[in-house]
């Protein structure tokens, strides 16, 4: 019965990892309409979710600790545990980068953040991220090794538009001034670093399953 009931708790543990997930690609699809429209009232609601986001982190944090000190658990549960602890650490900095950009958003308020040249850069950015998001709790319901290649490629998509976005930039025709330009590097690195954090929850899941570190190519 005791072991009945802590597979359960490993199993719900990991189902409020796919619901961590979800919210965390729920905030960074408002983000970007907040940035995108120079909508201050959806950015609040990020700003205002992100505490959610960040009590889930510490309540699942709190039941592996406590998995940890009752259980004693060895080989592949140790490497369950530890391994929901280090996802809910990576999710919830996607969540604070989410936060970040609706930020940006509220503070440019009612003005537009974004130049109308790079638009279409950071709305093509906002889809790969809600796409790796809602690939990553697939891989974590799952433990899909097959998401997790899809996954890592999809990534490079990302890292080509934070290059593009350097290649605006620096055109001499850029006319936005300083202050922009600034905003404009800030948006792209927190679009950039959530997908890099996606990639390290696939990573950790294919850990997980195949006790290698890195995800293997087909």
């Amino acid at each position: 019965m005791l072991r009945e009931s802590y597979r359960e708790e490993l199993d719900d543990i990991n189902a409020c990892l796919v619901e961590m997930a979800n919210s965390v690609g729920s905030a960074m699809s408002t983000a970007t309409t907040a940035l995108l429209d120079a909508d201050v009232a959806l950015a609040d609601l990020v700003i205002a979710g992100d505490e959610r986001i960040d009590a889930v982190r510490e309540s699942i944090e709190e039941r592996c600790f406590t998995l940890l000190a009752r259980q004693q658990p060895v080989a592949t549960d140790l490497r369950v545990i530890t391994t929901a602890m280090r996802i809910v650490s990576d999710l919830e900095r996607m969540g604070d980068l989410a936060e970040h950009i609706a930020k940006v958003a509220r503070m440019r308020f009612p003005e537009h953040a974004v130049p109308q040249e790079v638009r279409p850069i950071f709305l093509e950015a906002g889809h790969i991220a809600e796409s790796l998001v809602t690939k990553a709790g697939t891989i974590i319901a799952k433990r899909d090794i097959e998401a997790a290649v899809e996954l890592e490629a999809e990534d490079d998509l990302m890292d080509q538009l934070h290059k593009q976005l350097f290649r605006e930039l620096l055109l001499p025709t850029w006319g936005h001034g300083i202050e922009s330009a600034i905003d404009v590097t800030l948006l792209g690195r927190y679009y950039e670093r959530f997908a890099d954090h996606a990639v390290s929850v696939a990573r950790r899941v294919v850990y997980l399953v195949t006790g290698e570190k890195t995800i293997p190519s087909y």
